[in-house]
């Protein structure tokens, strides 16, 4: 049945269909006119006028989510968490319905943990010291990443090229975050390097339940999901190379015995404390490139290339609201101020792995912090024909399924089309199995 379902997508949203077959014909004959003798004559890049820009970003560096069980905890100084003064920016909170800000179960859960400031030496006694932060809280560090970041684009799309006002506008800049402190903190730095600190109206960030949240694989909402990847993490411990590896590390770090620790626990441990220049654990330093490299593993493990339904119930959702845009954008007659010029999307490591899995880019590094994807939509001022550009930490990507790296719409949007899922079909693709399950009880 689901096969029956997936076997073939449509990825125009209704209403849009006639308008879109013929938008592309029409492209198709203006790029048939532009081929020359021996095949495709190269685009001129003069004549392409930039549309809309859609970022996805990692928010920046944090505390670690655990804590690792050992002797000698590092020192998470409060002081870390001090908001550089170019940072601030006011914002205001809302639900994707423009009423309140929903409650964050995960900051709950975060605000549980918190690391303690202990150091404990060989050669001394034990002396704690209390005032730690808590587990994921965006510091200094982190701010400044994503000031940095937000300065980066303004180079390119308010200095460079006269896209964005220099100062934030509300009918230009459309900003969605997850409901997690870290990442709305982080939006609110990246807006302050990129608009100065300036703007014209209120910003508001758009953020959902964590139960229906969509910007990244919500195990907890789609059980299909929870469903496939049960057991994965745990298995993928086990497997060769991985298994080896992770015994070598426990036992160096004297956690022989603790099934808790894996790569992913290590990776956010010392992602973390190198980033803020802190004293690691030897043993961390010294497999630090093996703890990337297994984590990754791990993570592939979980979420398997060759699962397209898997992928598809991770970001599937997500990827219909990028696709989205794109077409509304690319309209012959987009409806008034429907459209904005940039879209932001405070996200995660999480999301930002399988969005470049389906897109064919990732290149087997575990996304850093403040690691961004940005979606370029370009019109070509004589042909009218529509392209996408990809980068990612601002490299050009190639997205598969383009024949070069500044792919015609088109081949991007069949390329993305192959796992994106409407809110009905992922709830559908979602639920599917369950109700499977539980008639073969009945």
């Amino acid at each position: 049945m689901i096969a029956g379902v997936f076997g073939k997508r449509v990825w125009a949203p209704v209403g849009a269909l006639t308008s879109l077959a013929y938008f592309f014909h029409r492209e198709r004959m203006a790029s048939a006119e532009l081929r020359a003798a021996d095949g495709q004559r190269p685009v001129d890049r003069s004549l392409l006028e930039l549309k809309m820009v859609q970022v996805v970003f990692r928010h920046g560096a944090r505390s670690p989510l655990k804590a690792l069980p050992l002797e000698e905890q590092v020192e998470w100084n409060p002081q870390l968490l001090e908001v550089p003064p170019q940072t601030q920016f006011d914002y205001t909170v809302t639900s994707l319905a423009g009423g309140p800000k929903p409650h964050s179960s995960y900051d709950s859960h975060y605000r549980k943990t918190t690391l303690k400031a202990v150091w404990c030496f060989i050669l001394l006694l034990p002396s704690p010291l209390q005032g730690g932060m808590f587990a994921g809280q965006l510091t200094k560090v982190g701010m400044e990443q994503m000031f940095a970041l937000g300065e980066r684009l303004r180079k390119k799309y308010v200095d460079t090229v006269p896209f964005l006002s220099p100062s934030f506008k509300p009918q230009e800049v459309f900003v969605r975050s997850t409901n997690m402190y870290r990442n709305l903190e982080s939006t609110r730095c990246l807006l302050a390097g990129l608009f100065q600190r300036e703007k014209e109206g209120s910003i508001i960030i758009h953020t959902d339940e964590s139960s229906s949240e969509v910007l990244y694989p919500n195990y907890q909402n789609c059980w299909g999901l929870r469903q496939r990847t049960r057991g994965r993490r745990e298995a993928a411990a086990l497997q060769p190379g991985i298994s080896e590896d992770l015994k070598k590390v426990k036992e160096g770090m004297g956690t022989d015995s603790s099934d808790e620790v894996d790569f992913l626990v290590l990776l956010d441990n010392v992602a973390a404390e190198q980033v803020h220049s802190l004293p690691s654990c030897p043993m961390l330093k010294r497999f630090a490139q093996v703890i990337e490299r297994r984590a990754v593993d791990t993570a592939l493990y979980i979420l398997q290339q060759e699962d397209r339904e898997g992928l598809q119930m991770a970001v599937g959702p997500f990827l219909h609201i990028l696709e989205n845009n794109l077409v509304k954008a690319a309209d012959p007659a987009p409806p008034p101020n429907k459209t904005r010029k940039l879209y932001l999307y405070a996200a995660h490591d999480v999301t930002l792995m399988p969005l470049l899995m389906v897109l064919g880019t990732f290149d087997h590094k575990w996304p850093p912090f403040a690691a961004d994807l940005t979606i370029e939509l370009y019109q070509h001022q004589e042909s009218e024909e529509w392209f996408v550009q990809l980068y990612y930490h601002g490299e050009e990507q190639l997205p598969r399924g383009c024949p070069e790296k500044l792919c015609p719409l088109e081949k991007f949007l069949n390329t993305v089309s192959l796992y994106s899922l409407s809110p009905e079909k992922y709830q559908t693709l979602c639920s599917q199995a369950q109700e499977l399950e539980l008639g073969n009880e009945e």
